[in-house]
């Protein structure tokens, strides 16, 4: 008879192993592209066997894939909540944007990189763009769609560009001060919608 706490081990050791493999992964493409990663080179690095790593990826572009689906699922929850709870445009929501993206470094470090999926990014972006148009066009009325789609335009991409900026400088910042100067610089760009 099998006891209790047997699944309960074998659900940590498949945690643990799919946070090294992610770990190793991620690692391997800040200096290379995903085409030159082999299975047999991940396996390699984790310690682990190949039949191992095929229990749980078809292959290295299935992992990728994996990685990312898991996150934008995260970020639209965290986006639910944070907006929610405070609103598009209050420090507290660029905090929680920020915080979750430094727990999730990793794959920000990759993304943003040279060997970047540029797809992924864009996605990310997306995530936000319909909650952030809905939220600005009733914030700003008088604002066409057009200028609210080029408003989200300018400030996600502006945020993404800070957050490059944070990680090639060794986050010496935290979320929080992150938080506040994405906020006054959006802040400063709302005076667009204020004309007369």
């Amino acid at each position: 008879m099998e006891s209790k706490g047997k699944p309960e081990n074998r659900d940590y050791r498949v945690r643990v192993t799919k946070m090294l493999i992610r770990k190793e992964f991620t690692e391997l493409l800040k200096n290379k592209p995903i085409q030159s990663i082999t299975v047999r080179e991940l396996c390699e690095r984790t310690g682990i066997n190949r039949s191992t790593f095929y229990n749980h990826y078809q292959d290295v572009y299935d992992l990728l894939e994996k990685i990312e689906e898991e996150m934008l699922a995260e970020l639209a929850e965290q986006l639910k909540k944070i907006a929610g709870e405070n609103g598009l445009m209050s420090v507290s929501f660029f905090e929680g944007i920020f915080r979750f993206l430094g727990q999730n470094m990793d794959i920000c470090v990759v993304v943003l990189g040279d060997n970047g999926d540029k797809r992924f990014l864009q996605r990310m972006l997306e995530l936000g763009r319909k909650s952030c148009v809905q939220n600005y066009s009733l914030a700003f009325p008088k604002a066409s769609e057009d200028e609210i789609e080029d408003f989200y335009a300018f400030v996600s991409n502006g945020c993404i560009g800070l957050m490059t900026r944070w990680i090639r400088q060794g986050m010496k910042k935290s979320p929080e001060e992150l938080a506040r100067i994405a906020k006054g610089i959006m802040t400063e760009a709302l005076g667009f919608f204020r004309k007369g």
